[in-house]
């Protein structure tokens, strides 16, 4: 999947191949981090935003991609800048917290790629 990574003022890019599409995902600092401190390779909250179960949206034009995971979901939040989806921060709460059932997407990364 990840295909290549560079580093960046704010974080990492990611170009990532799925499907027979390349896509850049920008992971902050901060989200990376997040990722870390909740046990997530940086592939799984890849595999979170590019296959999301359901995406809604969050504040200030932000998205939030939801992936179930046992009794847990990944939650990536993230924005974009021009056409670069940048995650922001990724957590993974309690499924029964925010998970509505799949099926709803506000958003999808891969076809804007």
């Amino acid at each position: 999947m990840i295909i290549r990574e560079e580093l960046h003022e704010r974080g990492r890019i990611y170009t990532i191949s799925s499907d027979g599409r390349k896509c850049r995902v920008l992971l902050t600092f901060h989200a990376i981090e997040r990722a870390k401190r909740w046990n997530l390779s940086i592939e799984e909250v890849l595999n979170a935003l590019i296959f999301p179960r359901e995406v809604v949206s969050g504040h200030h034009g932000r998205f939030i991609a939801h992936y179930p995971l046992n009794d847990h979901i990944i939650r990536v939040v993230y924005e974009y800048e021009a056409d670069l989806p940048v995650v922001v921060t990724v957590y993974k709460p309690r499924k029964e917290r925010y998970f509505k059932g799949g099926g709803g997407y506000e958003d999808r990364v891969l076809p804007r790629c």
